[in-house]
């Protein structure tokens, strides 16, 4: 029987996220695949956005932590973090080593390259640089990822638009490029249904409108601009509530902004709630709001469309792909306070539009976000990688043809 391609995955930390979700759905269906060994390195899972670590370490073999990968810049832990996924590498001897996020991501291609290890990939998820942040810094992290990138065969996108950055930072080389979507599990969120208890625990009243948000509570995300918009959203749709779903470090900023009249009793603060609770909540929305600075393609945009949540979104990164101005949803420019409200009363005026958008969105999130067809078109590319570089073709699953 032929042995088979060992594969290992880096991630900084598994918090509860869209790049740690991708990634550990991404490991625990690539081990199904025939011919793959595939195992999962991150470094410990700390900070207030929860844990989804217990999905990968449930799987006898699956996870390694290292103490030493932490996320913050710490140029001793950092070198001893590297040494640690060269020794890593150096004693399980992968195929390919597949990168997640910033500080993984560099140390995981220095050492995969310093281990000799024949395929590179490194998912991009969101940008590490870009207008978020200033100059200096973005010198600095283009500067990273220039030097990562010469020892990287090939990219994951999770949207179009993150090869189009990298690209014009001059990161890699169109063809090294491949967009995948970041896949999830569709059916919970397809079957989900309003629960009256829910809705009556949280303080949501039969009539209101519902204006949710689905994101850690942190100045990046877009909790600003959205309330910003909140006065004037109340006084176009006085039946108006916020439901704000996650936690993070300006939570406290955030529930004394929304102490203060006119946006008093109007704004709920459900917290950190388990992922498989995600879709009852999207279903108690009339619609989605997301408004982030920084991301690639934000999974909770199709997982509210295939909740059956039209969405409005910050014309930014990788959620254009998803919400289809008019089509899927509305795109608003970033701190166009004016239009947001405007198109969240438009929406709050005729349901039925609405209802319009999230019909056609399910339909494209179907298609494109199933976690098999992810799972499927990774395998698909490990192996054209690993016949790219000379290693001899094994068996393959005949599900991909």
């Amino acid at each position: 029987m032929t042995a088979p391609w060992r594969v290992t995955h880096v991630i900084t930390r598994l918090i509860l996220g869209g790049a740690q979700e991708n990634t550990v759905a991404s490991v625990l269906g690539l081990r199904q695949k025939p011919g793959l060994d595939v195992d999962l390195v991150s470094g410990p899972t700390t900070g207030s956005e929860g844990s989804i670590e217990s999905q990968a370490a449930a799987v006898p073999g699956c996870l390694t932590v290292l103490p030493e990968l932490v996320r913050p810049v710490h140029p001793w832990l950092d070198l001893l973090a590297y040494r640690a996924l060269l020794r890593h590498f150096l004693d399980h001897r992968p195929h390919i080593v597949h990168t997640h996020s910033g500080k993984a991501g560099l140390l995981g291609r220095l050492a995969a390259r310093r281990a000799r290890v024949p395929v590179v990939i490194h998912t991009v998820h969101g940008p590490s640089f870009g207008p978020f942040q200033g100059p200096l810094a973005n010198m600095a992290f283009v500067a990273a990822e220039r030097l990562a990138g010469r020892l990287t065969h090939h990219f994951v996108s999770v949207a179009h638009a993150m090869s189009r950055q990298y690209l014009a930072a001059g990161i890699g080389h169109p063809s090294q490029y491949s967009c995948i979507r970041s896949g999830f599990d569709l059916a919970p969120f397809l079957n989900a249904r309003r629960q009256p208890d829910l809705a009556r625990r949280l303080g949501i009243q039969p009539g209101d409108f519902v204006v949710g948000k689905v994101a850690r509570l942190f100045r990046l995300k877009g909790h600003d601009e959205l309330f910003a918009a909140l006065p004037a959203l109340i006084e176009r749709i006085p039946n108006a509530r916020i439901l704000l779903v996650g936690d993070g470090p300006d939570r406290p900023r955030y529930e004394a902004m929304a102490a203060r009249p006119p946006l008093a009793g109007r704004v709920i603060f459900a917290g950190l709630v388990p992922a498989n609770e995600v879709p009852e909540h999207l279903a108690l929305m009339d619609v989605l709001v997301h408004l982030s600075r920084r991301e690639g393609l934000p999974r909770v945009l199709p997982q509210a469309l295939a909740a059956g949540v039209p969405v409005v979104a910050a014309d930014c990164d990788g959620a254009p792909e998803i919400c289809i101005d008019g089509e899927t949803g509305f795109l608003v420019p970033p701190d166009a306070t004016a239009v947001l409200v405007d198109r969240l009363a438009d929406l709050a005026r005729d349901p039925g539009l609405g209802q319009g958008f999230a019909a056609c969105g399910r339909a494209r999130v179907i298609q494109e976000f199933p976690t098999s067809r992810m799972v499927d078109d990774l395998a698909s590319l490990y192996h054209v990688l690993l016949q790219r570089h000379g290693l001899e073709p094994r068996q393959r699953d005949p599900s991909q043809g």
